[in-house]
């Protein structure tokens, strides 16, 4: 895409209201409201009352994309842009929007001490969001099994997971891209077909069937729509655990309402926008290459050249639930990270010296024995 942009033009983007910032008071006594994913409703822990949500958070609906390149030139509606104020980690420059209920605070992605309140953010707001649908409970339920299948496992660690420390609901960013791609390829199409020779075994002759291939070129076009690409737009998630995460059903999406951030925290989004596009456009390649493989056919592939022409790029922000536990081990920041859709688990974990050392030997004398007996026979 074009980085030769006009300068973008006056844009009027006012902060969201107290309703925006997550924290919605109860009628009967005042405290905060919790967004409950099992209740689909607003719940007062201090009083117990409840405030059922008016439109169900998992009814599929079809969420509006916007222009890509309208976007980069920064001409999307003001109604499109919010500031935020954000609280930025010094370890893992995560940017997690400010509450004002509290003021010490400790990083969510990596347990580092952080200052309240350190900023604001101007950004796309969110077209949609993923509502949590497990608990805290049964994230840390999750979490506990993951790490009892460990091994090598410090005990210290395990009797983390035991003592039920507090996880945090985050919504983590991403983008979704959609596209239309036509490629032109030139390549080979390899044929197999076997010969027969005669080679001499031991003074005999035997016959030996070799696998060869006979290269024709190719040329051809394959075109594919790409819809929703899943782009994470954060710096503070270790890519390949985030993408454990995976698969999302995206088709669960519901369109954004400040009330379901209620109890939880939000990141900002730390990969813009052209940046994400980079990201889905090499996930996109990777799909593109397999379709033109199946286009060439045969029995292997060679693909010399690609030209691809994209166009109808449109985007959304979207956010996702996660659970999140952090905490240090001798130093060390460790991350426990929970699907809050699907309950599935990725983390860092330390290993246990002693551990490993005392399986090393019991290896070693296991070895000694079998070689022992051997040697007796």
């Amino acid at each position: 895409m074009t980085s030769d942009l006009p300068p973008p033009p006056p844009l009027d983007v006012t902060p969201r209201q107290t309703e925006e910032n997550h924290r919605f008071p109860c009628e009967q006594c005042g405290a905060d409201y919790r967004f409950s994913p099992s209740q689909n409703a607003l719940i007062c822990d201090h009083c117990g009352h409840q405030k059922p949500m008016q439109d169900s958070p998992w009814g599929g609906t079809a969420l509006k994309e916007l222009d890509f390149l309208t976007a980069l030139r920064q001409q999307l509606p003001a109604a499109e842009m919010e500031i935020t104020r954000v609280s930025h980690c010094p370890n893992c420059a995560a940017q997690v929007e400010f509450d004002p209920a509290v003021h010490a605070l400790e990083c969510p992605f990596c347990a580092t001490p952080v200052v309240a309140d350190t900023g604001e953010n101007r950004h796309i707001k969110p077209k949609g969001v993923l509502p949590f649908q497990l608990d805290e409970r049964a994230a840390h339920k999750a979490m506990e099994d993951w790490l009892g299948g460990l091994w090598f496992a410090p005990n210290g660690l395990r009797s983390y997971a035991r003592k039920g420390r507090k996880m945090d609901g985050i919504y983590v960013p991403y983008w979704t891209y959609d596209a239309q791609t036509r490629s032109r390829y030139t390549g080979q199409r390899g044929t197999e077909y076997t010969v027969n020779r005669t080679v001499m075994v031991d003074g005999k002759p035997q016959i030996r069937t070799e696998i060869k291939v006979r290269w024709s070129d190719v040329r051809g076009r394959v075109q594919r729509f790409f819809d929703d690409v899943l782009v994470l737009a954060s710096r503070s998630l270790p890519r390949p655990y985030a993408e454990g995460l995976e698969p999302w059903d995206l088709s669960q999406l519901a369109p954004y309402q400040p009330k379901f951030l209620a109890g939880f925290r939000a990141e900002a989004y730390t990969i813009d926008l052209e940046d994400g596009f980079q990201d889905a456009r090499a996930k996109m390649d990777r799909v593109i290459e397999r379709d033109i493989k199946f286009d060439i056919g045969g029995d292997r592939q060679r693909i010399a050249s690609v030209d691809t022409e994209v166009s109808a790029v449109t985007f959304k922000h979207i956010l996702l639930p996660v659970w999140m536990a952090a905490y240090k081990y001798r130093g060390q920041s460790y991350r426990f990270i929970v699907n809050g859709q699907t309950g599935r688990v990725q983390g860092e974990r330390p290993y246990s010296a002693w551990k490993i050392a005392l399986a090393v030997l019991l290896g070693l004398i296991l070895a000694a024995g079998v070689a022992y007996i051997a040697s007796q026979k």
